[in-house]
């Protein structure tokens, strides 16, 4: 879709059906409305997947990955996040995308600003751009441990594993 003189298409308007970037913006759809489905159709079946970040620790496979979306979607805090400020980068059957989200954790008593460093890695599985693995990382002790708390009582004590 071409943007008209003077306008900067968006992002969306770039994500082709079949594309890698409409991939990601489905990701981002599922996961601000805790769809399960949804995720389970954007994330690669079976135990190739992977996903490290600040509450879910390192997940192997898309049935662990899968429970730690669960147990965030029926806690007592809404997360939702926005991908921006972002560089792609791919090939025919795979696809790279590298920068921030930023959103918000509500809680009954309180909201927390999120900023996290993201890594996001897609490929072509079956004809269908299938999430591989993300990397997630709040690079704020601070707001890591405040994140860590609202989500499990407390910071982690130990590294992610």
């Amino acid at each position: 879709m071409d943007a008209r003189p003077g306008q900067q298409q968006t992002h969306r308007e770039l994500a082709t059906e079949g594309s890698p970037l409409e991939a990601l913006v489905a990701f981002y759809r599922a996961f601000n409305t805790g769809d399960l489905d949804a995720l389970a159709a954007n994330w690669a079946p079976g135990e190739r997947p992977s996903m490290a970040n600040p509450i879910g620790r390192i997940r192997h496979g898309w049935p662990a990955i899968r429970a730690g979306y669960q147990a965030l979607f029926e806690g007592p805090a809404r997360v939702q996040v926005a991908f921006h400020d972002f560089t792609p980068e791919g090939g025919d059957d795979w696809h790279l995308f590298v920068g921030r989200a930023e959103g918000t954790c509500v809680l009954p008593d309180r909201t927390i600003p999120l900023r996290i460093r993201t890594t996001r890695w897609f490929a072509k599985i079956d004809d269908a751009w299938r999430q591989l693995h993300h990397h997630g990382s709040i690079e704020e002790p601070a707001l890591l441990a405040e994140y860590q708390t609202a989500i499990f009582g407390a910071p982690l004590a130990t590294p992610m594993a």
